[in-house]
């Protein structure tokens, strides 16, 4: 199976110019039986089949490449990140990221812990806990390069999740599916808000699949006020206009 999985691996990534070293394959593989291990026992996630676990998790959280060329070591935040995607893929594939994976949940916490663990990955570090009480910590407040989600949820109220977090000059980029222009418009006001501009969207299409993908690239150009983010569940309640 390792084989097949490698084969698939190399074969779609070569369409982003990712090549990953043995050492790297093995640990994306050892993930892939961890995840489906674990999904056993805990609800990570409704994709477990090989093939789709390389297209539709480790593929599509390495697309990021379509909207950042170079990722070398900057400070990366995994909102929301469920069974760490996209941020251990990028840390695979990435060594010298400095990854901090976010997610409300502690039992997805321990298990990102565990991949941690059994990957030996440096520079990453899983945290239990709210975007909204963490986007008001300075240590966490404005120190990222970029901030990525492919959580599922409006424009309007990731912006103001993911904003906070991210330096001046840095960047949100949220992975979108399907059609995004009504979202895109709706979210214009909430994104200047937030101290940031929609300065680019690249659209593509997932490898082997008919999946529509789009980065929408929000540029931070000044400091969010001390306002964002709003108290805990108002952002998805009553997102930003």
């Amino acid at each position: 199976m390792f084989d097949k999985f490698t084969e698939l691996m190399r074969e779609e990534l070569s369409e982003f110019s990712i090549e990953l070293s043995e050492h790297q394959l093995h640990q994306f593989y050892q993930y892939f039986e961890l995840l489906v291990e674990w999904n056993k026992v805990m609800n990570l996630t409704a994709i477990t089949e090989l093939e789709d676990v390389v297209t539709k998790h480790f593929v599509d959280s390495l697309s990021l490449v379509k909207a950042v060329s170079d990722l070398s070591d900057e400070k990366i935040l995994d909102m929301g990140t469920g069974a760490g995607f996209p941020g251990i893929p990028l840390k695979i594939a990435f060594p010298e990221l400095k990854i901090t994976l976010l997610d409300s949940l502690n039992k997805r916490i321990n298990f990102l812990n565990e991949v941690i663990g059994q990957l030996q990955l440096g520079e990453i570090q899983a945290v239990h806990g709210r975007a909204e009480d963490y986007g008001r910590d300075k240590l966490y407040r404005e120190q990222y390069d970029y901030c990525v989600s492919r959580a599922v949820a409006n424009l309007s109220t990731l912006s103001e999740y993911c904003m906070p977090y991210v330096k001046i000059g840095g960047a949100f980029i949220p992975y979108k599916s399907g059609k995004i222009e009504e979202e895109l418009n709706q979210a214009k006001g909430a994104v200047k808000l937030l101290g940031g501009k929609i300065e680019e969207v690249v659209t593509f299409v997932l490898p082997k699949t008919d999946v529509e993908r789009s980065f929408v690239i929000v540029r931070k150009t000044e400091g969010t006020s001390k306002k964002y983010p709003r108290k805990a569940g108002l952002p998805s309640k009553e997102p930003l206009k």
